[in-house]
């Protein structure tokens, strides 16, 4: 692990009518960086029943506007130092709900362990069973994976953030135990149209923890408008179970 202090790049922060009541962080996923939710966070923005949630976007390592130091590994427990660290500089003082894409999902179902999180919103979970991981054709899967980003960004791919995530982060065997063992309201949000997740295992993964609530619609992977009425009405149900409903 590397001996530079951990934090991550924040590119968002904005709360619409004074004090905040609820705080929500959002992780982007692989090959991506905050960017990827500039389309919701416009959408929320304009949304009434947002108003009082303070929304906060940050980078992951090696993403974006944070670190890119070949000192780092991009591991699981780098990215989970850097962002425990990035949220407690929020001084946050409201209930907290993190909402994940990808492989954002993967590290929001281990924070959990880490800090007292009111819910999660994940949004296009890849979900792998460890016999799924183990298999040959799984590599086969992410190596068709990496050549489909190589085509839109073929810089990205050579770095030692992607390559690692790729390796170490998204097959790691523990994933799908983590999901499992989720402690806190957790609704997934999926397209029917996802070539990357495996759907199957979200009603599995649903079905041995009752703290998760599937929600499924016709987009594909990417944090589209297909989801973002969908979580707008998760994030009122949040604000309404926590005695804050913003009329």
């Amino acid at each position: 692990m590397s001996k530079l202090p951990l934090a991550l790049a924040k590119t968002y922060d904005v709360c619409k009518a004074g004090e905040p009541k609820l705080t929500v962080v959002l992780i982007h996923g692989i090959a991506s960086d905050s960017n990827s939710f500039k389309g919701l966070l416009e959408h929320l923005e304009n949304e009434k029943s947002m108003n009082g949630i303070r929304f906060v976007a940050f980078d992951l390592l090696g993403a974006g506007k944070s670190s890119h130091s070949d000192e780092l590994e991009y591991s699981f427990e780098e990215q989970l130092g850097a962002l425990d660290n990035s949220i407690n500089e929020l001084g946050v003082r409201t209930p907290l709900i993190i909402i994940a894409h990808s492989m954002g999902t993967m590290i929001a179902a281990r924070y959990v362990d880490k800090k007292l999180i009111e819910g999660l919103i994940l949004v296009s979970p890849p979900i792998y069973r460890e016999d799924e991981v183990k298999n040959p054709m799984f590599k086969k899967a992410m190596d068709g994976f990496s050549e489909v980003v190589a085509r839109k960004n073929s810089e990205i791919v050579k770095t030692k953030a992607f390559k690692n995530e790729i390796k170490y982060i998204i097959p790691d065997p523990k994933n799908y135990s983590y999901f499992e063992k989720i402690n806190c309201p957790t609704t997934v949000i999926y397209g029917e149209l996802d070539k990357i997740i495996a759907p199957l295992n979200i009603p599995r993964v649903a079905k041995a923890n009752p703290n998760i609530h599937i929600i499924k619609t016709v987009g594909a992977h990417s944090v589209t408008p297909d989801k973002y009425n969908k979580i707008v009405s998760t994030l009122q149900k949040y604000l309404k179970e926590a005695g804050n409903e913003i009329v």
